[in-house]
C-alpha cells in the first residue's frame, strides 16, 4: 500500500513537473512570439520611414529624366548608363591638325534641327538610337572620304549585347550633321577601332577583335555597310592597331597586353611587311614600350601624315583610361631603329568639366584633309571617368548597409534587440526533444563550444550599449537624435549614389542636334557680388556659349573678377536704363538669348529643358514665371495664373527668346510708347505681342 502510494506519488509529482513545464513552455512562446512582434514593428516602421525619406529626397533632388534621345522614353533601350562611359563624338575644323576649332566657332546654323549654331557632340547615342539602332555611347571614329561625302565608322555599345559594334554614318556638309546609316560589322565578339583605309582600289577595315586572340581584315563587299573578312593579319591580341605606309614599306603599330610582363596601357610593338595582306614580320626593337600608362603608347587613333611628317597619335592612360590625347612626331621608322617624340597637341579644352561631352577624357583622334584644303578632325569624350558607374553603385549600397546597421544600433539602445545571435544558440542545455542536428552540434565538442562562447560575448554588446549611453537620460536622447540623423544622412546618400546619375548636367538634343545660346543679364556696381555667383553657376550650364553683361551704372568689373567656364562680355551702358535689355548688339552670335535677372537662381537642368522646348517653337517666348493679366489688368502674382489653369504673359526677366525678332520688334515704331514709358520706370515688365 506505501509502495503504491509512494509510486502513486512520484507518478502525481512527475506529472506536476510535466504540467508545471508545459505551462513554463506556453508562457515561453507567448514572450518569444511577442518579442518578435514587436522587433518586426521596429523594424517595419524605421524601414518604412527611412524609405519615404528616401523617396522625397529623390523627387527634389533629381530633376524629372528627359533622356539623352529626342522621342525616345528613359525606360527604352539606348543611351543607358554604362560602366565604360558616355563616349560621344565631336567633329574639328583647322588649317592644320595642330590648329583645330570646334565645330560651334565656324557659327553653323541648322534650320530643320533649331540648331543656331551647331554645337558638339554632332553625333551621340541618341543619333544612333533614334535611328533605331540602340547604343549606350559611340567612340573610337575613323574617316573615310569619298568627294565631298565622309563616312565615319565607330564603336557602338549595344545595351542587348553589352559588347561593341561598328557602327556607320554618312555627311554630305563637310561632319555638320551625320545621318546614321546602320552597322557595319557585328561579330559574335566585341568590335572597336575601326581603322578603314584604301588599298589597290579595295577599301579595307581593320578592328580590334583581341577577345578572339587575332587581329581580322575585312574588305567591303557592298561599301559601308557590307564586310567580309579577308583574312587573318596576325594570331595575336593587339589592341588599337592601325597601318602606315613609309618609306615603301607597311607598318602595323599596336599593342599586345597578354603577354608576359606586358604593362597594360603601356606597350607597344611595331610589326612590318610589303603589303597589308603579306606576312608580318615583328620589329626588331619590339616592345618598342613597355611601361607607364602615362607615356601615350597605346594608339588613340590613326597615324598621319602632315608636312612631310609622319605624326602618331596616343593616349595618355595615367589618371584614367583614355584620360587625354597626345601626338608624337616619329624621327626613325625603320626596321631596325624606332624613335619619337613628343609635339605640342591640344584641342580647345571645356571649363565646365562633367558638363561637357567632353570635360574628362577624350582618347581618340582621326585626322583628314578636305578637297578644300581644309583639316577636319574628329574626336571621341566623355563626361565621366571609366569605371564611375560601378564605383557609385558601390558607394551607394554600402551606405545602405551602414543605414541598416544604425537602425539594428537603435534597436540595440531602445531595447527592442536584445541579442546579436540568438540565445538558444549560446545555450548547452536544450530544454524540449532534442533533435539530431543539435545532437550532432554538441558532439562537434571544442569548436561548438568556442561558438557557443563567441555567441554569448556578443550578447553582452546590446546590454553594454545601452548601460553606456542610458538612452533615458538627456545626454541619451541627444546620442538618439545624433543617431536617426546619421540614419538618414547615409540613406539619402545612398539613394544620392544609386539613382543620382554622374552629377553631370547633360544637354537635351533636339533631331539629333545639340545647339547653344546666349545668357544676358542687367546689373550695375553695387550687385557686383550677386554677379559673381550668377556668372560662376550659369557658366557650367552645358548650352552656354557667352554670358553679356548690360552694365548700367557704375565703374564696370575687370573680367578676372569673374569666374567663368565661358566668355563674358560686359556691355557698359551710356544711360542707365531697362530699355538697355533689348538694345540690338550685332555681337550676339546666337539665335537664342535667355535673359535671366541677376538675382534668379535656378538648376542648370531646368535651364536647358527650357532651351530644348524653345529650339521646337523658336517663335515662341519660353519662361520660367507665367502670369495671368484678366480685363482689370492688375498685376497678379503666379498663383493667380494657376488658378485660372493658364497663363497669357511670361516675364522677359526669365525668358528664352529669338534675339532677331524680339529685339528688333522692341526697337520698332511700334513699341516706340512701351519703350517711352519703360524708360522713366524703376521696376516694370516688357510686353512681346506674339502671335
Amino acid at each position: 500500500m506505501e509502495e503504491t502510494t509512494d509510486n502513486t506519488g512520484t507518478i502525481s509529482s512527475q506529472k506536476n513537473v510535466a504540467a508545471s513545464g508545459h505551462n513554463h513552455h506556453h508562457r515561453y512562446k507567448y514572450i518569444s512570439n511577442y518579442g518578435v512582434g514587436r522587433r518586426f514593428l521596429f523594424f517595419a516602421s524605421c524601414f518604412g520611414f527611412y524609405a519615404f525619406v528616401a523617396a522625397t529626397y529623390a523627387w527634389f533632388v533629381f530633376p524629372p529624366h528627359i533622356g539623352r534621345t529626342d522621342h525616345v522614353s528613359s525606360s527604352s533601350l539606348g543611351c543607358r548608363e554604362d560602366n565604360e562611359g558616355s563616349w560621344s563624338i565631336g567633329v574639328f575644323y583647322g588649317d592644320s591638325p595642330f590648329s583645330l576649332k570646334p565645330i560651334e566657332a565656324r557659327n553653323v546654323w541648322r534650320n530643320e534641327s533649331g540648331a543656331w549654331p551647331v554645337t558638339n557632340p554632332v553625333i551621340t547615342c541618341a543619333s544612333f538610337t533614334n535611328s533605331g539602332l540602340p547604343s549606350n555611347f559611340l567612340a573610337d571614329p575613323f574617316l573615310y572620304v569619298q568627294g565631298d561625302t565622309l563616312y565615319l565608322f565607330f564603336e557602338t555599345k549595344s545595351p542587348i549585347t553589352m559588347q561593341g559594334d561598328i557602327g556607320a554614318a554618312k555627311s554630305i556638309d563637310k561632319g555638320a550633321t551625320w545621318e546614321p546609316l546602320g552597322i557595319a560589322l557585328d561579330e559574335a565578339w566585341h568590335l572597336s577601332f575601326p581603322f578603314v583605309f584604301n588599298y589597290n582600289g579595295e577599301i579595307y577595315m581593320m578592328p580590334e577583335s583581341n577577345e578572339i586572340g587575332q587581329l581580322n581584315l575585312y574588305r567591303a563587299d557592298n561599301f559601308p555597310l557590307s564586310w567580309k573578312l579577308e583574312k587573318v593579319i596576325l594570331k595575336k591580341p593587339l589592341v588599337d592597331s592601325t597601318i602606315v605606309h613609309h618609306e615603301g614599306i607597311y607598318w602595323l603599330i599596336g599593342s599586345d597586353h597578354t603577354g608576359f610582363g606586358a604593362k597594360k596601357n603601356g606597350q607597344l610593338e611595331i610589326w612590318y611587311s610589303s603589303s597589308p595582306l603579306g606576312t608580318w614580320k615583328p620589329h626588331k626593337k619590339n616592345p618598342i614600350y613597355n611601361g607607364k600608362r602615362s607615356i601615350g603608347a597605346r594608339n588613340g587613333g590613326r597615324a598621319f601624315l602632315y608636312d612631310g611628317s609622319l605624326y602618331r597619335v596616343g593616349q595618355d592612360c595615367g589618371e584614367n583610361y583614355g584620360k587625354r590625347i597626345r601626338v608624337f612626331k616619329i624621327k626613325v621608322l625603320s626596321k631596325e631603329e624606332y624613335r619619337e617624340v613628343e609635339v605640342p597637341f591640344s584641342l580647345e579644352a571645356s571649363r565646365k568639366g562633367k558638363n561637357s561631352w567632353n570635360g574628362v577624357r577624350q582618347h581618340h583622334f582621326d585626322v583628314k584633309q578636305l578637297s578644300s584644303g581644309e583639316f577636319i578632325g574628329l574626336v571621341d569624350g566623355d563626361r565621366v571617368t571609366s569605371g564611375d558607374l560601378f564605383h557609385r553603385v558601390i558607394l551607394g549600397y554600402a551606405s545602405l548597409a551602414a543605414a541598416i546597421s544604425v537602425v539594428i544600433l537603435l534597436g540595440f539602445l531602445l531595447g527592442v534587440v536584445n541579442c546579436i545571435v540568438p540565445s538558444t544558440w549560446c545555450m548547452n542545455y536544450y530544454a524540449g526533444k532534442r533533435t539530431d542536428a543539435l545532437l550532432n552540434l554538441e558532439t562537434a565538442g571544442l569548436f561548438s563550444e568556442k561558438l557557443r562562447r563567441i555567441g554569448s560575448r556578443l550578447n553582452r554588446v546590446p546590454p553594454f550599449l545601452r548601460g553606456f549611453v542610458k538612452p533615458n537620460s538627456s545626454m541619451g536622447k541627444f546620442t538618439l537624435g545624433v543617431i536617426v540623423i546619421l540614419g538618414l544622412l547615409l540613406t539619402c546618400v545612398g539613394v544620392r549614389y544609386i539613382y543620382g546619375g554622374s552629377g553631370a548636367v547633360e544637354p537635351y538634343p533636339f533631331k539629333g542636334h545639340l545647339s547653344q545660346f546666349t545668357l544676358a543679364t542687367m546689373t550695375y556696381d553695387a550687385r557686383l557680388w550677386n554677379l559673381k555667383m550668377y556668372v560662376k553657376r550659369y557658366s557650367r550650364c552645358p548650352s552656354v556659349k557667352e554670358i553679356v553683361v548690360i552694365w548700367n551704372k557704375g565703374p564696370p568689373p575687370d573680367l578676372s573678377e569673374l569666374d567663368s567656364a565661358v566668355p563674358v562680355r560686359i556691355r557698359v551702358q551710356k544711360q542707365n536704363s531697362l530699355n538697355n535689355r533689348f538694345e540690338i548688339d550685332p555681337l550676339i552670335k546666337t539665335r537664342a538669348v535667355l535673359e535671366l535677372d541677376d538675382d534668379i537662381m535656378m538648376p542648370c537642368d531646368d535651364i536647358e529643358k527650357g532651351f530644348r522646348v524653345w529650339r521646337e517653337h523658336p517663335e515662341r517666348l519660353v519662361g520660367f514665371y507665367p502670369r495671368f493679366v484678366d480685363q482689370t489688368m492688375t498685376y497678379s502674382a503666379e498663383k493667380f495664373a494657376r488658378s485660372h489653369k493658364g497663363y497669357n504673359m511670361i516675364l522677359t526677366g526669365a525668358a528664352f527668346m529669338d534675339v532677331r525678332f524680339a529685339f528688333d520688334m522692341y526697337q520698332s515704331d511700334k513699341a516706340k510708347l512701351g519703350r517711352w514709358i519703360r524708360k522713366g520706370c524703376g521696376v516694370c515688365e516688357t510686353v512681346f505681342g506674339y502671335n
